[in-house]
């Protein structure tokens, strides 16, 4: 496993996340593929003996069970200090914000939930989950800047956020002397490109790590096809919208990736990954079989050349946005989305 410095943090990650929306107990949250916590047990315990030291979570998987699932994992498999945990929370709840109960409150109430959960002290990185339209941004900036104060988070990052969200937020905290995001986790993958029109660059130049989810595209981008047949490929309805009306185009990389995949004898999962890893400082990848975890540490051996890249690259057309990017809009637009922290239809994110 190779390790590299997360953004304008001192925080040492692996290339590889493992992205465990995957675990927790499929009765009680959105998802019904979950696995059970002896099976995620298994999964993370062969993560980090492939080195894998960067951990995503989120409060909003199955109702805050990833979280505990990955905790006590992590608990007994792994020293406190040698493991990168990441979390994520939600906006406040429209029963939230009748209430009357202001952005710094639910950030507290929502990064203490979560400690519980896991079972820490302390998050390595707490991610912004969703842009909240109802929550003025300086509340959202000072309340992330509270919880890194109080010692419950060392670094702050954002997800699913336009560039100019991300420079408005971190430009904010500069002027206040807030704590800054210092990562990104956004849609990308080499048949979902859109980042690269403003986020990839505005990263680069501010040196924010950019750790993208659904980084196999909730695993087409790991099988051709009409292959697989997966509970998750059966049943994530989600993901199918996301990506089915572009399937055709989508098709022609796709394919090229097994080609490459056949050339250098490896798996589509690598040659994928591969291509991400010149891209991007550590994708987040969804793992919910051993195999999953073992063929993304295996992409980090592996290097394409120019060529291979820019084939890979070639057949791209731009793609409307989807799924919750699609619905990161003021909250008088049409269609807003509502937001809760239990049960709730997110709208969510593949870490696959």
């Amino acid at each position: 496993m190779k390790y590299t410095k997360l953004g304008n943090s001192d925080l040492m990650v692996s290339r590889i996340c493992m992205g465990c929306m995957g675990f927790g107990d499929a009765g009680r949250g959105q998802h019904s593929w979950t696995i059970d916590e002896e099976h995620s047990r298994e999964i993370i315990k062969r993560g980090l003996d492939l080195g894998v030291n960067f951990y995503d979570t989120a409060i909003a998987y199955q109702s805050g069970t990833s979280e505990q699932y990955v905790g006590r994992a992590l608990r007994d498999y792994a020293k406190r200090e040698d493991v990168i945990v990441a979390t994520k929370f939600l906006p406040r709840t429209p029963a939230e914000i009748e209430a009357g109960i202001t952005g710094q409150q639910h950030i507290e109430n929502m990064i203490n939930t979560s400690l519980k959960n896991l079972g820490m002290d302390y998050v390595d990185l707490y991610i912004y989950h969703m842009w909240d339209w109802n929550t003025p941004l300086y509340d959202i900036m000072e309340g992330l800047n509270r919880v890194v104060q109080a010692g419950k988070a060392r670094y702050i990052g954002i997800s699913n956020c336009f560039a100019w969200q991300l420079a408005k937020a971190n430009a904010l905290a500069e002027k206040e002397g807030f704590a800054k995001f210092v990562s990104i986790q956004g849609h990308y993958n080499l048949i979902f490109r859109e980042e690269e029109r403003e986020m990839v660059p505005y990263c680069s130049e501010e040196n924010i790590a950019l750790t993208p989810y659904s980084a196999l595209a909730a695993g087409r981008l790991s099988r051709l096809p009409g292959e697989g047949g997966t509970k998750r490929a059966q049943e994530d309805t989600y993901a199918k919208f996301k990506y089915d009306a572009t399937a055709e185009q989508d098709n022609v990389i796709i394919s090229r990736v097994a080609e490459l995949a056949g050339k250098y004898g490896v798996s589509m999962t690598e040659v994928s990954l591969a291509w991400l890893l010149t891209k991007v400082t550590s994708p987040v990848v969804g793992a919910t079989k051993l195999h999953h975890i073992e063929g993304a540490a295996k992409a980090t051996e592996l290097v394409l050349s120019k060529e291979d890249i820019v084939y890979l690259e070639e057949p791209y057309i731009p793609h409307p946005l989807a799924g919750v990017m699609a619905q990161n809009k003021p909250a008088n637009a049409k269609d807003k989305h509502v937001w809760s922290t239990g049960d709730q239809k997110i709208g969510g994110e593949e870490n696959e």
